[in-house]
């Protein structure tokens, strides 16, 4: 029986690479990058053997061309991020940009986060996670391949520290209800706010993808939940940048 093909949330886009994004990839791999191995366990102790520390960690699931994780890994250099994406001129753009800004706080993996995160890493890791302006895909007949489904979602919370927070963004409306509805339902995890949105927070970058957005017209939502099992705590406090 033929093993049935998952369904992705993305697809492979085959743009060119330009020579700086290549040379970015090939000289900034052996250093920022972490290749995918489903035989290895990413946990704690081999994050910090990757970073060098111990620290609070971030995964950032879809980083684009990677301007907005050199900005937050330079505001908040006591964290470590871990940013994920699959398209490779935007992986060597951002691993052109850690080389050219000297960022040691980053590490990248290009492939799947679906089946990093449920394949590869450990439980209770992870501090944050930042899922902004993920591929909305609007046709009707294609929601089924939105990253932010109720599986995906609950995966994300075994791997969330008690602590932890998850922050959405879109500037599809509709996806922003359906990320609602998904949140409210996982019963791993609790708003901030009552309403589930939030206002941008000043430490998250304007991304060129909400540039373009809101020159359309488009508006801009953001959610951010947090483990259920801890104390409550108010944004900008533990847990979630300030």
């Amino acid at each position: 029986m033929t093993e049935r093909r998952p369904i992705r949330s993305y697809v492979l886009r085959q743009g060119r690479m330009s020579p700086a994004q290549q040379r970015g990839l090939d000289e900034g791999w052996p250093r920022w990058g972490i290749d995918f191995d489903a035989n290895m366990l990413l946990d704690a102790h081999a994050l910090a053997q990757h970073f060098g520390r111990h620290a609070p960690l971030v995964m950032e699931i879809g980083f684009g061309m990677g301007e907005g994780t050199v900005t937050m890994a330079q505001q908040r250099p006591d964290w470590n991020y871990l940013a994920l994406d699959v398209h490779g001129p935007g992986v060597g753009s951002l691993l052109k940009k850690l080389e050219e800004a000297a960022i040691t706080n980053v590490r990248v993996m290009r492939h799947d986060a679906v089946e990093v995160v449920e394949r590869m890493l450990g439980s209770e890791i992870l501090d944050g996670v930042h899922v902004f302006f993920p591929d909305p895909w609007p046709k009707l007949r294609h929601h089924k391949r939105r990253l932010i489904q109720t599986p995906f979602v609950h995966a994300l919370v075994r791997c969330l520290k008690p602590d932890g927070y998850l922050h959405l963004a879109t500037d599809w409306e509709d996806y922003a209800q359906q990320m609602h509805a998904v949140l409210s339902a996982e019963t791993g995890l609790a708003f901030i706010d009552p309403k589930g949105y939030v206002s941008r927070p000043d430490w998250r970058p304007l991304t060129r993808f909400e540039s373009r957005g809101m020159n359309l017209g488009h508006g801009v939502w953001d959610l951010v939940a947090r483990r259920r099992d801890a104390e409550p705590v108010a944004e900008g406090q533990k847990g979630i940048p300030s």
